[in-house]
């Protein structure tokens, strides 16, 4: 989230228009979509269900203020991630029931990976933290060809084998860095 955050705080106001690595997002759809995911966490980790929450969170959450609506959802997020007890309580998802610890690394995933695509849309840092790349690469590796397969990602791009693991992390996501 902190690498996601910096990112966010270095988009300049004409910038938000522009396009993104992921195909057909510009800045502002792409952190739309962060912020979204940020809305649902408190929801979920408090038990309730997708069903529960419905379509409340769809549509535009930005506004005017891109960078405050992304503060606020951020920081509610890590809110309930951090409560007592947060993570020994099962969530429900899109695809059923599953761990909150899952569920955490669906969204730490997702975070580091768009953190790469923010930063390349808006010319900020595009490193992101090694002990973070290697962790998430950890994750994805044994979901990475379901993930193709589903259109979740484009299909993976080859990188030398002495790739570090940031730029592995990011071609096995369908991303060229």
């Amino acid at each position: 989230m902190r690498e996601f955050d910096s990112r966010v705080r270095e988009v300049r106001p004409e910038q938000w228009d522009g396009p993104t690595p992921c195909p057909g997002w510009t800045v502002r759809d792409l952190v739309n979509h962060l912020v979204h995911e940020q809305l649902w966490a408190p929801e979920l980790l408090a038990g309730c269900t997708v069903e529960q929450v419905g379509d409340r969170f769809d549509g535009d959450h930005l506004g005017v203020d891109p960078l405050h609506s992304w503060v606020l959802a951020a920081g509610a997020a890590r809110e309930a991630w951090i409560a007592p007890h947060a993570l020994e309580k099962p969530v429900d998802l899109s695809q059923g029931e599953a761990p909150a610890e899952e569920y955490g690394w669906q969204m730490t995933s997702d975070l580091a990976v768009h953190t790469w695509d923010l930063a390349r849309a808006v010319g900020a840092d595009e490193r992101i933290d090694p002990g973070l790349a290697e962790a998430v690469l950890e994750y994805v590796t044994p979901n990475a060809e379901d993930w193709a397969a589903s259109g979740l990602f484009a299909p993976p791009v080859p990188v030398p084998d002495d790739a570090d693991a940031q730029t592995r992390l990011l071609a096995l996501l369908g991303r060229r860095p």
